[in-house]
Parts: structure tokens; C-alpha cells; sequence
């Protein structure tokens, strides 16, 4: 299918036949080639497309409210092109012309290239649909031509009018008001807008702007009374409109503003002050003399105008003033506000008084202890060693400031010293655990800089206890050092196996114990020096071989002895039913202790310190006979 592009311009006096070459080509065949030959004629006709060239036309709707100058229906495409216009006529676009037929249609605007327009002012804004007939001729340069006709339905528009909320309004101005200042804004309802002036027609003292309402002074203003009718309109549709009078009253005033006393308020409280505490009373007075229709009014942050409050021309302490919280923390302690005073007339003039209110602090609370205060340290610990930290606490801000001091001082039944500002315990002394396995120390909190009196402090007594661990001299001893036990497999949880008998040196040394081979499948628990077995019904006899390892102390190297336990398990009886009711019972035999004793020699330093000089005298002989033989 060959077509004719849209933006082609055919004229059969400049190219009356075109020539086209068309190549086709089908698959596994060869192209074929042929020539088309178009040629262009001179029209002779000119005839216009349906509907508008109908008996009825063509018909277009638009609102009430279409904006004047719209295109509301095209004759001819613009731009102009093709042989073929939707709405108009083919034939030469170059000289087509259009105009209505006189007595139609007054409203509407026809352009010579086939346009129909909405009216320079718009459509009456009507309830009803209004109805406009267009009779429209068509003619080329060529003399050739058509009619049709075009109907426009013009639909009631659903837009607002525009309205004014009051009739009339009524504006206080100050006399003084400079030029260009906003006086006051009217506003109106709609769409699209306007503000002017109607009255009077050359107003002196006020403008508006005529977007957005705003009244503005033109000079300097002294006392008047103007009336302003003021119209608002829907810009697209004029005749869409509503006024409203506007009364502006310049009044005189009182130049001065109310004088106060004091001009700054400066104040310092502590923070126990009780509500309700009068800071400040201000004797303000206008510029008459007098001090009645003044009106006081707390300004500033809210946290500020939290905690005073105004009572007439006094300041007042709303609530408690807490120095011992980060939000006061965060103010610096001083809380600032304004205090403004204002005038009765018009305008109301006011005078503002700074106010600077430092917030002190009291020493309210007392330290307190820690709840737990124990600590543990090895005899063996070095000159400096910490035993621990007391850490007290303190209510009053800043928080925790403390002071740490022991009721004795150092000495040899005290041998512990303290860190005044961390209250960590030092060993400076001696420790021995066979003369003292318990030291009580008596800690001293005194709370610092927790009030503007440095001699107010507060103080606590603490208890604290350290515990001395001794720590071995010499390996535990344990006795015996291998044993060999037999128990039958029981029903409980756990049954015990043995205890173990052990010692260290000194005795006061605390021994721990654990299993360090032999304990397959965990079967075995240790609770303290004592073995437990965890049964679990073995099918058949087993043996258990078990080092258990005692030690004590923390320090190193430790020190430590290795008991072995042969352990048999033995399954539990079951009972052989009978003839008569009888109960099975397994009788549990004495654990047998086997007691290895092993001899050792061992020989003083000095008798092998001969015994290898002789070695060695011997030898040196033996070697000088050799020599002397051989020499031979």
C-alpha cells in the first residue's frame, strides 16, 4: 500500500507524474523490480467532509467559562497540508478561505484560515445552554467552494462565582505608617482572581495589588477615614465579579512606651526556692504617669516559661527548680525570659524587660553505699596490688562527686590504702592468712561540690570486707592416692561415689577439684571434693578410670596432686519371678581401698659430688695404664 505523506504539497502545473520504483523480494526467490507511475491532475472540484458539509453540521461544546480567544473548532487542520483535511475541504491549501455567513453567529470569531474562536469577552456566564449557529463557506484561489455549518453548544460552567465572605470590613492603622507598608488584605472566592480599586477612582493614601489583595499605604499616614470599594473579578470572565466596602481608620497613638523598674532583672535562687516565691516586682508606668491598663506577659523558651510565672507586675516561681537534672545542666543553670509590658490604645505599644535567673545548688542528699563491698586478694599480692573499687553514689549534681578516706589509716592491722578521688583499695601492708583471714575496713564518703557553701557536706560510713586467699606452699596431699571402687548402677539422678580426703599446705587454702581424664560420655560430676555417678541402666559390667586433679590457689605456677580412681559399675539385679511374692534385692559390697606404697631414695648433693670424682679419678687411671701397656 503506497500513501501520500501528510506534509506533501502536490500542484499538477509544477509535477504532473512521479515515478516510483518498487523492489520485492520473497524468500529463496529472486527480487523482482517494477515501476509505478502517479500522475497528479488539476481538481476540478472542492468538496467538503461530513459532518460538516451535513444538513445538520457539525456540532461543538465547550463551558461558559472558556477562556476568550479559544480555539473552539478548526474548518482547516492547522498548519495547512495534505489533500485530505478532517473538518475542511481538500483542495489548495495555499489560497483556501473561510468566513461565516453574515447574521449567524455574532459572538464568535472566524479567522481566514478556517478557525472558529471564543469572543474577545467571553461567554455569558448563563444557568441555561446557549446555542450558536455558524454558517461557513469554503473557497481555493481557484474560485471552487463549499458550505457547511458549525453549531457550538455553549454548556453552563459548574465554576464558583466569586464572592466576598463579608460586604463589609472595617481596618485600625496606626497614624505613622510608612509607605508601601500591608495595611490590611481582602480576600475573595473564585477562580482566576483579580483585585481592584472602584472607588475612590484616584485613591490617594491606599493601593492593592491586584493579585493578591494586599492594601498598602502610598505616603506616610496621619489620622483619616477612607472608604474603599473594592471589586474582585474572575480574570477570564469579567462580568463574574462581587465588592466590598472597606473602612480604614488612621488613628493618633502614644508615641512612648511604658517605662519599667528595673529595666533588667538579675536574680540568683537556690534550688530549693518553693513555688510560688516572689523573684521580682516591676513598677512600670506609661507615659501619663499613670500605671493602670498595663498588661505583663512571660516570653522566652518553654522550659523557661514553665517554671515562672506572671502574678500582675511580679515573677513568680511556678514550680521547683531542680539543679540536680541534665536539663538544667543543659541551660548552664541560668534561665532567661522576657517580660513583656504593654499599653492599653491603638497600637498598643510595650517595653521588654530582660530576665536572668541563676539557679544555685543545695546539698540535699546523702552518699550512699555500694550493695555489695566484698573483695578477695591472695597473701601473696605486691606492694600496690588493687583489691577492689568502692564505688558510692550521689543524688546532688555534679553526680557521684565523692571523696573516699578509711577510719584507720594504714598500718600493720590495716595494711590497705584508698584512693581519695576513685576509691580504689591498695595493699600497702603485709598479708598473712594464717594471722588474719578477714579485714573489715571502714570507708569514709563525703560528698564535694555539691552546694555554694563548701563547709555543708554530707558523709557516709561503708563497710567494706576483703578476704585473704591463702595460697599453697607446697602440692595438696591426698590420702589415699589411688582407689579402687565397685558400685552398683542405681535409679536416681546421681549417686556418690566417693569423697576425696585431701589437704593442702597451709590448711587454710582453699582446694579446687576437677576431673581431667577418664570421664567418658560424662558420666561422672564433680561437687566439690565429692565424685558423683550419673546413672544410665548399662547393660553389662563397666570400668571407669578416673584422675581427678586437686589444686589451690590462683597464683603460678599452680600446684597440684592427681588421684586415681578405678571405678567398677556394676548393672542392677533383676529379680527372678516365682510362685510366691518376694522382693530381689542386690546386696552392695564395701568399696576396697588399695594402699601403693613406692620407696625413693634420694642421696644428699655432697655424696654425689664424690661419688662423681671418683668416676672420674678412675677413669684417668685406667686410661694411663692403657698407654703405658701399648708403649710397651
Amino acid at each position: 500500500q503506497v500513501t501520500l505523506r501528510a506534509s506533501a504539497e502536490l500542484d499538477a502545473h509544477g509535477v504532473n507524474q512521479y515515478t516510483l520504483t518498487l523492489r520485492a523480494a520473497c524468500p529463496g526467490e529472486d527480487e523482482v523490480e517494477e515501476h509505478l507511475f502517479v500522475r497528479v491532475t488539476v481538481g476540478q472540484a472542492l468538496r467538503c467532509d461530513t459532518p460538516f458539509a451535513s444538513a445538520g453540521g457539525d456540532v461543538v461544546q465547550v463551558p461558559a467559562d472558556v477562556a476568550p480567544w479559544t480555539p473552539l473548532y478548526a474548518v482547516l487542520p492547522q498548519p495547512l497540508g495534505g489533500l485530505t483535511v478532517s473538518g475542511g475541504c481538500p483542495g489548495s491549501p495555499q489560497t483556501l478561505q473561510a468566513r461565516a455567513a453574515p447574521g449567524t453567529a455574532e459572538p464568535q470569531v472566524l479567522t481566514h484560515r478556517g478557525l472558529v474562536l471564543a469572543p474577545a469577552s467571553g461567554f455569558n456566564p448563563s444557568k441555561d445552554t446557549q446555542m450558536f449557529r455558524l454558517e461557513i463557506e469554503v473557497m481555493d484561489r481557484h474560485g471552487h467552494n463549499c458550505s457547511g455549518v458549525v453549531r457550538v453548544e455553549v454548556l453552563p460552567s459548574h465554576q464558583p462565582h466569586v464572592t466576598f465572605l463579608e460586604p463589609q470590613q472595617a481596618v485600625m492603622v496606626p497614624a505613622g505608617t510608612g509607605p508601601l507598608e500591608v495595611v490590611t488584605q481582602v480576600h475573595a472566592t473564585g477562580d482566576n482572581l483579580r483585585y481592584a480599586i472602584l472607588a475612590p477612582v484616584m485613591p490617594e493614601l491606599f493601593i492593592i495589588d491586584e493579585m493578591t489583595g494586599e492594601i498598602r499605604s502610598t505616603r506616610r499616614l496621619e489620622m483619616a477615614h477612607v472608604h474603599l470599594l473594592i471589586r474582585a473579578y474572575n480574570a477570564l470572565h469579567p462580568t463574574d465579579h462581587a465588592t466590598t466596602m472597606l473602612n480604614v481608620t488612621v488613628q493618633g497613638m502614644d508615641q512612648e512606651a511604658p517605662s519599667c523598674i528595673p529595666a533588667i532583672s538579675v536574680s540568683q535562687v537556690p534550688e530549693t526556692v518553693s513555688p510560688g516565691s516572689t523573684l521580682v516586682r516591676l513598677r512600670c508606668t506609661k507615659s501619663t504617669g499613670t500605671e493602670g491598663q498595663l498588661q505583663y506577659v512571660l516570653e522566652g523558651p518553654l522550659a523557661t516559661r514553665y517554671r515562672f510565672r506572671m502574678e500582675g507586675p511580679r515573677l513568680q516561681v511556678n514550680t521547683t527548680l531542680d539543679y540536680d537534672s541534665e536539663a538544667m545542666a543543659a541551660v548552664g543553670f541560668q534561665l532567661t525570659a522576657t517580660i513583656v509590658v504593654t499599653a492599653g490604645g491603638q497600637p498598643p505599644r510595650s517595653s521588654d524587660v530582660p530576665v536572668l535567673v541563676t539557679v544555685t545548688p543545695v546539698n540535699e542528699f546523702t552518699p550512699v553505699c555500694p550493695s555489695n563491698a566484698t573483695f578477695t586478694v591472695p597473701e601473696t599480692a605486691a606492694f600496690g596490688t588493687i583489691v577492689g573499687r568502692v564505688v558510692g553514689t550521689d543524688r546532688d549534681y555534679p553526680p557521684d562527686s565523692l571523696e573516699y578516706s578509711l577510719e584507720e589509716g594504714p598500718g600493720p592491722g590495716q595494711p590497705f590504702s584508698i584512693d581519695t578521688r576513685t576509691g580504689e583499695i591498695r595493699v600497702v601492708g603485709s598479708l598473712d592468712s594464717q594471722r588474719h583471714q578477714t579485714y573489715r575496713l571502714t570507708v569514709r564518703l563525703t560528698d564535694t561540690r555539691n552546694d555554694v557553701d563548701l563547709a555543708k557536706r554530707r558523709n557516709r560510713l561503708c563497710d567494706v570486707t576483703v578476704l585473704l586467699q591463702a595460697v599453697l606452699v607446697q602440692a595438696p596431699v591426698c590420702t589415699p592416692e589411688v582407689q579402687e571402687l565397685r558400685i552398683t548402677a542405681g535409679s536416681g539422678s546421681h549417686q556418690p561415689v566417693t569423697r576425696l580426703a585431701c589437704q593442702g599446705r597451709p590448711s587454710s587454702a582453699v582446694l579446687a577439684y576437677t576431673i581431667a581424664a577418664g570421664n567418658e560420655d560424662g558420666r561422672f560430676r564433680l561437687e566439690g571434693n565429692t565424685v558423683f555417678y550419673l546413672p544410665n541402666d548399662p547393660a553389662e559390667p563397666r570400668t571407669f578410670v578416673l584422675l581427678v586433679e586437686a589444686w589451690g590457689g590462683t597464683v603460678a605456677p599452680r600446684r597440684s596432686t592427681v588421684v586415681a580412681l578405678v571405678v567398677h559399675i556394676t548393672p542392677r539385679s533383676t529379680p527372678v519371678p516365682s510362685s510366691t511374692t518376694t522382693q530381689g534385692t542386690t546386696l552392695q559390697k564395701e568399696p576396697l581401698v588399695v594402699t601403693r606404697m613406692e620407696a625413693v631414695w634420694h642421696p644428699p648433693a655432697w655424696f654425689v659430688a664424690v661419688l662423681t670424682i671418683s668416676g672420674a679419678l678412675l677413669l684417668a687411671t685406667l686410661g694411663c695404664l692403657a698407654r703405658s701397656l701399648l708403649c710397651r
